[in-house]
């Protein structure tokens, strides 16, 4: 059986915490394990803060949407996307250590992060109408509901 919900919730940094708790309990029914959940929280972590620190970056009252899909199978996808600013060049930002924030504040790495943790990230955005970010993660194969 699918199953998908749907987040939407101001671009605030209070916000991340809620944003990765409500997904690790959405995926929660179908029990991965607990290294499974963290890398899930950890991507989402990554993509909420992007959305929030940089695409909204000088912009005020922001939404970060934030929508989860469990399939059949066991693959999970997640999708945050905000109506931010938008990135410049995609393939530049997803370099490790590139940021647009401050040098000595951010590392640059969170492109690299959800993809060291998920199975698949899609990029999309605009100058000026935002930034959607697609993770994908199969969970155990071997295992049967």
């Amino acid at each position: 059986m699918e199953n998908k919900m749907r987040l939407e919730f101001m671009a605030l940094s209070a916000n991340e915490s809620f944003a990765r708790a409500a997904v690790a309990a959405f995926f929660a029914e179908v029990d991965p394990t607990i290294e499974e959940i963290a890398e899930i929280k950890t991507g989402v972590s990554e993509a909420v803060s992007n959305a929030i620190i940089h695409g909204y970056k000088g912009i005020k009252d922001g939404i970060v949407v934030v929508e989860c899909r469990i399939n059949e199978d066991r693959k999970l996808s997640i999708i945050v996307e905000d109506k931010g600013i938008g990135i410049e060049d995609v393939n530049k930002a997803r370099e490790p250590l590139f940021t647009t924030g401050n040098q000595e504040e951010r590392a640059g790495m969170g492109f690299t992060v959800m993809e060291s943790f998920m199975d698949k990230v899609e990029v999309e955005s605009a100058l000026g109408s935002g930034t959607k970010v697609l993770m994908i993660k199969s969970l155990d194969a071997g295992y049967e509901l």
